[in-house]
């Protein structure tokens, strides 16, 4: 992972924002059509936040650009945070989502100091539910027919960590 760059935001637009059906799954709120140079873009390199810390990610082997992660919704006061990674199609299936996921807990809990890191998926996405077991998110629920896909609707699985659970 590293700090976003400007020549990532046009990749990471076309390849994660202009897929509607991608980004249906992969953020709750409601697509809109926006270009990549767009101040809207949710890839646009903005003024640093308390409550949110976006990356790219980068593959090591290649050190071609991959997908984006990020921890969001930080609360400095109850200390937790929520994580999110999305990686680009041809980047899916080479086991960077759970080197990224371990990095961004480590980002959350050690440099952050945060106590909770939540991740929420759709029930079906069965690559992110092993990936967060595997590195120790605990299922917390799951909210039923929370997920409005265009037409139709999709459970979303809650997955919770503590920083006195996740291994060193």
């Amino acid at each position: 992972m590293r700090s976003r760059i400007e020549s990532d935001v046009a990749v990471l637009h076309t390849e994660l924002y202009d897929n509607v059906a991608t980004r249906m799954r992969g953020d709750n709120r409601p697509w809109l059509p926006l270009a990549a140079d767009s101040p809207h873009s949710p890839f646009r390199i903005g003024d640093p936040r308390e409550d949110v810390a976006v990356f790219s990610v980068v593959e090591r082997a290649s050190s071609e650009l991959a997908g984006e992660a990020l921890v969001y919704a930080i609360d400095g006061h109850n200390r937790t945070g929520h994580v999110g990674l999305a990686l680009r199609p041809a980047f899916r299936g080479r086991g960077l989502a759970g080197e990224t996921l371990a990095l961004l807990c480590r980002y959350g809990f050690d440099v952050r100091g945060l106590n909770r890191l939540q991740l929420e998926t759709l029930s079906d996405n069965e690559p992110m539910i092993n990936t967060a077991l595997s590195v120790g998110f605990v299922e917390e629920g799951r909210l039923r027919s929370s997920r409005s896909l265009g037409g139709s609707f999709a459970d979303e699985v809650v997955f919770g960590l503590l920083a006195s659970e996740r291994a060193q």
